[in-house]
């Protein structure tokens, strides 16, 4: 992948495409990059196409492809965070060739895209998204869609990322190298405009928490703010390596409670 600070950067989410057909050469090449790809948590994650003539899909917020890749995992701890990690890495990767994607999640007639990945009874198949070449101009309905989900805010670093404790703001000043990659977190996507993620800077560790949002939790073993976890270690992690640090993923808690926070893991930076 090149750059992968410039591709974050310039990602956004596509839902309008012009039509024309991915050739099977660059498919492949895609399918390829996404057999390689491995979470910090060691669970597989299923790359496949789905075409939705054949297969009966629909997304009425997706325009001028046909073209679907969805994946799936095994249910089980820590399942939604690893597929956030896979599924994003993946994304970033289909930007990178010059191509559009989008997680789709809700927006979908879910059913039908499980049936097509054929799923087993301990699979789940949490998003998938469409891939295609970006129109040139972006549908209205797709124009209005990123304004009422405000496609482009996020929350400043400050509040995000604290220093030590949480009761403490980490400054950008004294964020030193790890700057640029939570800045790459700080522009991660995810779902129904939430920022879920907190991240607490401890000597040389790393530690990630959900702060989930009022009344979005989860059903069954699809949690979406889970997955939102997962693309922020993808961006954090990528990022920090690309930067030539040295990152290695833990989950081990340090001794700080936070009643309205869940831990998620840790990276050790040298």
């Amino acid at each position: 992948m090149r750059n992968v600070v410039e591709v974050i950067k310039q990602r956004r989410s596509v839902r309008s495409y012009d039509s024309k057909l991915v050739d099977e050469p660059l498919k492949e090449q895609i399918l390829n990059y996404a057999n390689t790809i491995v979470n910090p948590f060691n669970i597989p994650v299923t790359f496949q196409y789905l075409d939705a003539k054949r297969d009966g899909l629909t997304c009425p917020v997706v325009v001028g492809t046909d073209l679907y890749v969805g994946g799936k995992i095994k249910k089980g701890k820590d399942a939604c965070v690893a597929f956030g990690y896979s599924f994003e890495q993946f994304i970033l990767y289909v930007h990178s060739l010059g191509l559009g994607s989008v997680w789709l999640g809700g927006t979908m007639n879910r059913s039908t895209y499980e049936k097509a990945m054929h799923l087993k009874a301990d699979e789940m198949m949490p998003c998938a998204t469409p891939i295609g070449y970006i129109a040139s101009k972006m549908s209205v309905r797709e124009t209005m869609m990123r304004k009422a989900v405000k496609a482009n805010e996020r929350l400043s670093f400050e509040e995000l990322f604290y220093d030590g404790n949480f009761d403490t703001s980490l400054s950008k000043a004294k964020a030193n190298v790890l700057l640029e990659p939570l800045e790459m977190v700080r522009l991660a996507p995810w779902a129904v405009n939430k920022q879920p993620w907190r991240v607490l800077v401890q000597d040389h560790q790393v530690h990630f928490y959900l702060k989930r949002s009022k009344g979005f939790g989860h059903e069954g073993s699809l949690d979406m703010q889970m997955i939102d976890m997962g693309i922020a270690l993808c961006h954090f992690e990528l990022t920090a390596k690309a930067k030539g640090l040295n990152v290695t993923f833990i989950q081990q808690a340090p001794g700080i409670t936070v009643s309205d926070m869940e831990y998620i893991g840790s990276y050790i930076v040298k």
